[in-house]
C-alpha cells in the first residue's frame, strides 16, 4: 500500500477504511481444507484409491489445533465466512500502517502549520 505524504491525505485514506470496518457477514477465523479418507467398505471406490473427500475447518484454541466437519451444504458460506475475516483482518492492518504514518507525519506539518519548514 502506497501511503502518502501530507497528513490530511493519509488522515482521509484512514477515515475511508475504518467506514470499511464494519462486517457485512459472519466473520470465521479458521482455514478450510478438504480431506480424503477411506470408509473401510470391502468393494468401495476408496479401496482402489479414489478416497471419500470431506471439508473440515481447522482453527486454534488455547493453543491447539482443532478440527470440525463442515457439510456440504454449507461449504459455500463457511468460505464467505472466512474471506470477510480476511478481509477485515487486511483493512486493519492498513488502518494500522495509515496511523504510523499519521504519527510521522504529525510534526512536520504542525511546524509547517506554524511557519517553520
Amino acid at each position: 500500500m502506497k501511503i502518502p505524504k501530507h497528513p490530511t491525505l493519509i488522515r482521509r485514506l484512514c477515515d475511508a477504511r475504518v467506514k470499511k470496518l464494519k462486517a457485512t457477514r459472519p466473520v470465521l477465523a479458521a482455514s478450510l481444507v478438504i480431506i480424503r479418507k477411506q470408509c473401510g467398505r470391502p468393494g468401495c471406490r476408496c479401496q482402489r484409491g479414489e478416497k471419500h473427500p470431506g471439508h473440515y475447518l481447522t482453527y486454534k484454541e488455547k493453543g491447539k489445533t482443532r478440527t470440525v466437519y463442515v457439510p456440504l451444504d454449507l461449504v459455500e458460506e463457511v468460505k464467505g465466512w472466512i474471506e470477510e475475516h480476511r478481509r477485515l483482518r487486511r483493512l486493519t492492518r492498513e488502518i494500522s500502517q495509515l496511523a504510523i504514518a499519521q504519527v510521522r507525519t504529525h510534526v512536520t506539518a504542525r511546524n509547517r502549520r506554524a511557519g517553520r519548514s
